[in-house]
């Protein structure tokens, strides 16, 4: 159990949190959420002692231990990757150095003999035995192979160290876990078994993820931040998002009857509880819906904006052939060749690649940024594309206010039309003035979808959208992709909205390429039957 008592985080004059007092405990796992700037990595800091709070303390039950996952890439650059997953649990790894030390003194004498057999006792009753095996294993899960497990940190790329910092928290068995952004740099399969590890660890893990999918597989509870507060919510994040807003459509309907809300309320919750029974979450889990009481459930502050893609005119039967397309990396490599496929009307097709830079090639290919090495493309006379790049950066090299950026781009240069499609975005009042050159990576990435609201396509395009942006906005995103009319490719490491969105699902590999007219799960499964 750990606790925050009356805990008040202030920066300057801006205040993140005002006396909190929130509880977490048992067999659960706390998804802790918040718009962008609410504070969830500065609470987890605070919660795992990394900083101090303004007023308040935090306690951890007695005798318990907190593991949590490191942000620091490069703190054990000069340690093996064994030895700094076994610096995770520091009482197992002071006992196997002191161990160590001890039998290698020159004048081993009697007195050490003891020494190294009470040792040896906590060894054994820590497990000690078994940990080099369960770290291999472990590392092994997490897509490490045998033969780095001796390498030195510094001598593994970025998203490796990722992984072994991943295991160092999660080995030993803590009693509260604390896990910041986990399944960044994580591929769909080490997802999945670190979600399945989750779900089979029986204690306390507070977790912060823009992964949707990830949140509602393994979380119990939410913890939502809100107007300096956190809140604790049973369930996992789409049952918190459906609820909250069914309760703010209850509270705009004034008139509506108490006794017809209840109602409504009751058989979302069953209607809810019978779908988690589908899902990868324990028995006992899916229990805690059952015991949801009603006046929990509240309409959320939250602000979400208004995605809304719509097309000035409806396609043709002719959008887009792809025929004998192929592409190379700068170094000669191949990224795709005799890449085949006809798109046609009302397709909402994922790409999907294992390089990245494939799908970056393909993409730059068919906005005309690129030219392929071999291979031709056409689209339909009737058709009028957008595109969402994932490098954004060229779009934003200017000291235009953010009314002038977004007029650039629209037929119609009125600032009253302008500053509608910058305030569904919800960009308002004195930020319309500010520059293009200083938004934060979320702020662009919600320019530039403004920037396609304005184009009104009836073919969009998007590369890896959600990036930077916050649960709100990749909420608002996901449906209006899902609700989008007309014609859409897509690649989005995010999997609630591969899954939701996609009709079809096209892969693209240096030697095989996959054309599969179903959802994204069912891709999944018909890739692990191969």
């Amino acid at each position: 159990m750990i606790t925050a008592t009356n805990v008040s985080i202030q920066f300057g004059k801006r205040v993140l949190f005002d006396d909190v007092n929130v509880k977490f405990h048992g067999e659960r796992c706390y998804g802790m959420i918040g718009a962008n700037g609410a504070g969830k990595s500065t609470f987890l800091k605070v919660l795992s002692g990394e900083m101090e709070a303004n007023t308040g303390q935090v306690s951890l039950e007695a005798g318990k231990r907190m593991a949590v996952l490191s942000q620091d890439h490069f703190k054990y650059d000069d340690v093996t990757v064994l030895n700094t997953v076994f610096m995770g649990y520091q009482d197992l790894w002071n006992i196997m150095q002191e161990k160590d030390a001890i039998y290698a003194k020159p004048d081993f004498n009697e007195e050490d003999g003891i020494k190294a057999a009470d040792l040896e006792i906590k060894f054994e009753e820590m497990d000690g035995w078994n940990a080099e095996s369960d770290v291999s294993n472990m590392l092994c899960g997490l897509g490490i192979p045998v033969e780095d497990h001796y390498k030195l940190m510094k001598d593994l790329e970025g998203s490796a160290k990722v992984r072994v910092l991943l295991a160092q928290a999660l080995f030993g068995n803590p009693d509260v876990l604390i896990l910041d952004e986990p399944t960044n740099h994580l591929d769909l399969n080490t997802i999945e078994w670190l979600e399945d590890f989750l779900l089979n660890f029986k204690n306390t893990v507070i977790v912060v993820s823009h992964d949707r999918h990830f949140l509602d597989t393994v979380c119990t509870n939410i913890a939502d931040i809100d107007f300096g507060k956190i809140k604790l919510f049973t369930g996992n994040y789409s049952f918190w998002y459906e609820s909250s807003q069914l309760a703010l459509r209850q509270r705009s309907a004034a008139n509506k009857k108490a006794e017809d809300k209840r109602k409504e309320l009751q058989e979302f919750i069953s209607r809810f509880s019978a779908n988690a029974s589908k899902s990868k979450q324990a028995t006992s889990r899916k229990k805690l819906l059952e015991k949801i009481n009603l006046d929990d459930i509240q309409a959320s502050s939250r602000k979400y904006p208004a995605i809304i893609f719509d097309q000035e005119r409806e396609a043709g039967d002719q959008i887009l052939e792809v025929d004998n397309l192929s592409a190379h990396a700068a170094d000669g490599s191949v990224l795709f060749e005799k890449l085949n496929f006809k798109v046609n009307k009302g397709d909402k097709i994922a790409l999907l690649a294992d390089n990245k830079l494939a799908l970056e090639a393909l993409y730059n290919i068919l906005d005309g940024k690129d030219k392929p090495s071999t291979g031709t493309f056409s689209y339909g006379q009737t058709i009028t594309q957008a595109y969402l790049p994932n490098d954004n950066a060229q779009y934003f090299d200017t000291e235009d206010s953010l009314i002038d950026w977004l007029r650039q781009f629209s037929e119609i240069k009125d600032e009253v039309y302008v500053r509608g499609f910058l305030g569904k975005m919800l960009f308002s009042g004195e930020e319309t003035f500010k520059s293009a050159k200083v938004l934060s990576g979320g702020e662009k990435v919600r320019c530039m979808l403004s920037r396609m609201m304005l184009a009104q396509a009836n073919l969009i395009m998007f590369n890896e959208p959600t990036s930077h942006l916050d649960l709100e906005s990749i909420q608002a995103l996901n449906n209006a992709m899902r609700e989008f009319k007309g014609t859409m490719l897509f690649s989005s490491h995010d999997h609630t909205i591969t899954q939701s969105v996609a009709n079809r699902i096209v892969e693209i590999n240096p030697n095989v390429h996959y054309d599969k007219l179903m959802e994204y799960d069912e891709f999944i499964e018909f890739k692990k039957a191969l």
